[in-house]
């Protein structure tokens, strides 16, 4: 980047409020949710949401449980005027949910939107103007004192238009570029309003706060809403409301930290849709408050449905990285994230308590509609510890812990010679390839256990087998079958060896389940080998093992 000139840039203002509350606050509870995805979010696209794929999105919002929906900008287009009478002559708004329409101090635009809201029972005017330095210097060219009465013109135009109408009719007044305004103007408009309104406990208004433009670290907006809080007439009667645009990438924390400061409602998007960055979004505010314990009040149980459903109306991609609902956020590559996440997901299963605690993964993806069958997904960066997940998750191998570093090296020569990823298929087809049935010097053609007796606990077996292709039939007697076919073994064979350690388990459905062997074997020297065999009877199973480790040792 080349040098920034001098003077072109300037650090914002911080706020002079040296007995801040907020840093020691705690959030115990949701806000009150409004979307703004039908509006805010709408006027955003590249090609704006016709009126099924409104219709689409606002079920959605019902269904996930918003109870204030702006709807739209009603004088704004004959599109977003429809929409609105649909909802309405089509009995579509649910009781308990209040809708919100966006409108400017203008008395055409006020009265249009008044005739959009004929027959609802209960909807929020949001009134808003510029009030910012930039704006009032640059775009309208008036004094506070004009902003002022602009605003208050528009309050006595939603009286007018008030009086006649059938229903509740609450206001929301926004100080558009809030964070761009000086906080004694922007008390001062705010009071002016809400006096002008006649709030009360029976009247009460919401005042929006927005970060039209993020423009500062979010601390400072924190600050900025609790000095607000503090400076606002009849406190009791107003809901404080955030609306954070994302332009420093940080709109998530200003929301929380404004919450902290005495917000009561906060405004945003399904997955931050919205001008320029895009506004805050909602999901990632909720989950994270459901992270902590807290119940959001929205239900995101199921987010591939929420994510089908916002991509199809907004033709906009989720990324893959987006927090929580993003197609590889659960999803671990590294080789000591599939490790602690493997054990941690064991450890989940076997203690006794519900309380989430899986190293890497903030959120059980269970709770939000997705799988474990993704979390562990093999690259050239993966390790053995995913590997073995992956064989036990999607094909009932319990891997021995001693035999997942060879495995691993196995399976990351391959990733590194394709240069790709490996499905689950692929993985274990190089655990077969390199552990079951191995060929080499020795073929097993049969096995038998003849009889077990009482005085000494010893087993009695036949073995029979080639090896160097010369037909092999031998007997011997051992602790146990495995012990037993060692000892007929070792009458003919030529390589010394020890076997270090075995287990074994079975796999599939108790009709049809199948018996896995490990076995691990050691030879002269020390050096380990491992085989694996697979039978429905696990003697048989057990000694397919050793022959396949002996093949691996000695070919």
């Amino acid at each position: 980047m080349k040098h920034i000139q001098s003077g072109k840039y300037r650090p914002y203002q911080p706020i002079d409020l040296p007995d801040r509350t907020w840093p020691s606050n705690t959030i115990t509870k949701a806000p009150v949710w409004c979307s703004v995805d039908l509006r805010d979010g709408n006027q955003a696209l590249i090609t704006p949401m016709n009126l099924d794929q409104k219709l689409e999105l606002f079920n959605l919002l019902l269904q996930l449980g918003f109870k204030v929906i702006e709807v739209g900008f009603p004088s704004a287009s004959k599109v977003e005027f429809d929409f609105l009478r649909t909802l309405v002559d089509n009995n579509m708004i649910p009781d308990d949910v209040t809708i919100q329409v966006l409108v400017q101090a203008r008395e055409h635009l006020i009265e249009r939107t008044f005739e959009a809201l004929k027959g609802v029972n209960h909807a929020i005017v949001h009134l808003y103007n510029s009030t910012s330095v930039a704006q009032r210097k640059i775009v309208f060219k008036k004094e506070p004192e004009e902003i002022i009465a602009l605003a208050l013109e528009g309050v006595d135009l939603v009286k007018k238009y008030e009086a006649a109408h059938r229903g509740t009719i609450d206001l929301e007044y926004s100080p558009e570029s809030f964070t761009g305004t000086e906080l004694e103007f922007a008390a001062r408009i705010c009071n002016a309003v809400t006096k002008r309104w006649g709030i009360s406990a029976n009247r009460p208004v919401v005042i929006n706060l927005p970060a039209t433009v993020e423009m500062s670290t979010p601390n400072v907006y924190a600050d900025q809403i609790e000095w607000m809080s503090r400076h606002l007439d009849n406190r009791e009667h107003v809901l404080i409301s955030t609306h954070t645009h994302n332009d420093r990438g940080t709109s998530v924390a200003a929301t929380e930290l404004a919450l902290l400061a005495g917000a009561d409602r906060v405004e945003g998007t399904l997955l931050s849709n919205g001008e320029r960055t895009g506004n805050v979004d909602i999901i990632t505010l909720a989950l994270n408050l459901y992270t902590q314990g807290i119940d959001p009040k929205l239900d995101f149980s199921d987010v591939n449905t929420v994510l089908d459903v916002v991509e199809r109306c907004t033709n906009i991609e989720t990324h893959v990285r987006h927090p929580y609902v993003g197609e590889l956020v659960y999803t671990a590559f590294s080789g000591s994230h599939q490790d602690a996440i493997n054990k941690g997901l064991a450890y989940q299963r076997a203690k006794q308590s519900d309380f989430w605690e899986v190293p890497y993964l903030p959120i059980d993806p269970e709770d939000v509609g997705r799988t474990y069958e993704s979390i562990i997904r093999i690259n050239s960066q993966s390790g053995k510890g995913g590997v073995a997940y992956i064989l036990e998750d999607k094909f009932g191998y319990h891997i021995p812990k001693k035999m997942q570093p060879e495995l691993g090296r196995l399976v990351q020569y391959v990733t590194d010679k394709e240069g790709r990823e490996l499905d689950p298929n692929e993985i274990e087809a190089i655990f077969k390839e390199n552990y079951c049935d191995v060929k080499g010097h020795l073929e097993l053609i049969d096995f038998a256990v003849h009889s077990k007796t009482s005085k000494d606990n010893t087993v009695q077996c036949t073995l029979t087998y080639t090896i160097n292709a010369q037909s092999v039939r031998s007997e011997g007697v051992g602790n146990g079958p495995i012990d037993a076919c060692k000892n007929a073994l070792m009458k003919h064979y030529p390589n010394a060896f020890t076997i270090a350690s075995y287990s074994e388990h079975s796999r599939g459905e108790k009709s049809c389940a199948q018996a896995i062997a490990y076995m691990h074997i050691e030879n002269s020297e020390l050096e380990s080998f491992f085989g694996v065999g697979a039978d429905t009877d696990i003697t048989y199973a057990s000694v397919k093992a050793l022959f396949s480790a002996l093949n691996r040792a000695f070919s």
